[in-house]
């Protein structure tokens, strides 16, 4: 957390800075654990420079520069982008002041400390970020090329949705929400999955990463994400299965959610619709 569509929010959210120069970089003294910021420069690398696109790779925040440098926030667990005034003040790590736009000011908050933001040249973005390290966004990734990617994984479907080579974008949350929805069981491994299971599962990413857009992201029991203008997400109210262990599926009314853990993470499912075995 924050996922693709807390991410998109935030981007949407700072959309209108497009156009506009930054004139000052402030690096924020904070006495909570530092986060990565790179280069050392980076005030002196990005003051005079005018924002060309603001961008979204998977998780992660893009400001496009003119000449092609690109500014990137990776949120991680509690990093946010913001445009209003900051959850708290203790935790605020950078401040770009911009002109030439409706927006004076664009703030990275951060939590835990586990986020970063870097500058990248067109090499390095490529050599980081580029040729294959980061799989099609699943926004926009087709059934087809999901399939491709997976089907010969012997990993449970769940963990498999996580690696981010494969997909970009889907984090923990809403992998268990897409695949209740899609009525197939975490732990099915990909190898055995259906045709009609994977045109599930892709059509369920699609609905559930749009719908959980238009509610602008899912603020959990922590309160920590906000969206840039510090206020909270609507999608924690529409939850299936996230964080509902022991209460009635809302699907089947049969099952109780159930809660296991996969690869070190949470997942959560209804054991009666979402059965290891094909739907007939």
């Amino acid at each position: 957390m924050p996922e693709l569509p807390e991410v998109e929010t935030m981007r949407r959210g700072i959309a209108a800075i497009a156009g506009s120069s930054i004139v000052g970089v402030e690096r924020l003294r904070c006495q909570r654990r530092p986060i990565l910021i790179e280069p050392r420069a980076l005030s002196r690398r990005l003051t005079g420079r005018r924002i060309a696109a603001v961008e979204r790779l998977g998780k992660r925040v893009v400001l496009r520069l003119e000449e092609g440098e690109r500014l990137i926030f990776e949120p991680r667990m509690t990093g946010l982008v913001l445009v209003a005034d900051p959850p708290t003040r203790e935790h605020l790590r950078l401040r770009l002041d911009l002109s030439g736009g409706p927006i004076p000011h664009v703030w990275y908050w951060d939590r835990r400390g586990l986020g970063s933001v870097r500058l990248l040249t067109e090499s390095q973005f490529m050599e980081r970020l580029g040729n294959g390290h980061l799989g099609p966004d699943a926004l926009t990734i087709s059934c087809n090329k999901l399939r491709e990617r997976l089907e010969r994984s012997r990993r449970p479907i769940k963990v498999a949705l996580l690696d981010q080579r494969a997909v970009a974008g889907i984090g923990n949350l809403y992998a268990s929400e897409i695949l209740h929805l899609a009525g197939v069981h975490p732990a099915k491994r990909c190898d055995l999955l259906t045709a009609l299971q994977w045109q599930g599962i892709h059509a369920q990413m699609q609905a559930v990463l749009q719908l959980a857009i238009r509610y602008e992201g899912s603020t959990l029991s922590d309160g920590t994400y906000r969206n840039a203008l510090n206020q909270s997400g609507g999608f924690q109210n529409h939850h299936r299965v996230y964080d509902r262990a022991g209460d009635s599926c809302l699907t089947c009314s049969r099952g109780r959610i159930t809660r296991v853990v996969q690869a070190q993470r949470a997942t959560f499912f209804c054991p009666a619709c979402q059965t290891k075995r094909p739907r007939s």
